[in-house]
């Protein structure tokens, strides 16, 4: 594999492999199980991967998270040496170099910038659809490759694909889990060992109340989850809510319900300082 420090040089590099398939699997590093399913998909589908590692500052909200967010460029490469060929590249840039004349993309998210994820991070969004534009201008892939965990994301990168015009085709990917369920996440990490195995009751609420979805009040649904997980010691969920496949607009009752739609419950709990993100499919 090739690992390449500024877009000047991935862009010549791209012109050498004019012709061949590509796929992009944009990462922050501190590689994971999820990531490299990821990656395995894009070596599969493609003539060669481009995987990026950028921890990205316009993503996040808050100076500290920035801070203490992993970063294991080493580990990430020895990870990555192993699973891509001789022709593929791992892109590694430099916050002032990615931004170099970058152009913003004009693009409205709507509700998605409003609530969950944009409600509670607000600007984090626009800092994702900057990075990713910035990408797949830089790499033109076929193919980029995002994982449903981050279920809400996906449908912002939908939605930038959509309003941009960009021919690359969005590649969802299953969740990956910890053995006690904790969905992976390179935020895993900073959990304490004790609130690492405990963090597992996350999932294993949300498959819980799935299974009484069609006798329970859609209120009284999302209450019992909020409050049993906060009864764990150290755990505080900051919101669930279970939203349409598509639009992802809330649900707030069954007469909601749209028997064609497809919909998931989306959650952000803090683990002590750790926050975490995980979702579950429902079916009404």
């Amino acid at each position: 594999m090739k690992q390449i420090g500024t877009s000047s040089a991935l862009k010549n590099q791209l012109e050498m492999i004019r012709g061949k398939s590509t796929g992009l699997v944009p990462t922050m590093g501190a590689l994971h199980a999820g990531h490299i399913l990821l990656v395995e998909k894009s070596v599969g589908d493609n003539d060669i991967t481009i995987v990026s590692i950028f921890v990205n500052p316009t993503q996040f909200n808050d100076k500290r998270d920035l801070e203490k967010y992993p970063r294991t460029l080493n580990s990430d490469l020895e990870i990555l040496s192993e699973m891509l060929g001789k022709d593929d590249m791992v892109f590694t840039p430099a916050a002032d170099d990615i931004y170099n004349n970058e152009k913003i993309p004009g693009i409205d998210l709507g509700h998605l910038d409003k609530i969950m994820e944009g409600e509670h991070r607000p600007g984090h969004f626009m800092g994702v659809v900057r990075i990713v534009n910035i990408l797949f201008e830089l790499c033109l892939p076929q193919r980029a490759y995002f994982g449903r965990k981050d279920f809400q994301q996906l449908a912002v990168i939908k939605s930038l694909v959509k309003q941009s015009g960009i021919k690359t085709n969005i590649i969802e990917c299953p969740i990956v889990r910890e053995a006690n369920g904790l969905a992976m996440s390179s935020r895993n990490s900073r959990l304490l060992p004790e609130m690492r195995e405990k963090a597992g009751i996350i999932y294993r609420t949300l498959e819980k109340y799935r299974e009484q979805a069609l006798t329970v009040d859609i209120t009284a649904l999302k209450n019992n989850i909020i409050t049993e997980i906060n009864a764990q010691k150290g755990f505080k969920v900051e919101y669930f809510e279970i939203v349409d496949d598509i639009e992802l607009k809330p649900l707030v009752s069954v007469t909601d319900i749209n028997n064609e739609s497809h919909y998931t419950g989306c959650i952000a709990v803090y683990a002590g300082e750790v926050r975490l993100i995980d979702n579950i499919k429902f079916s009404f």
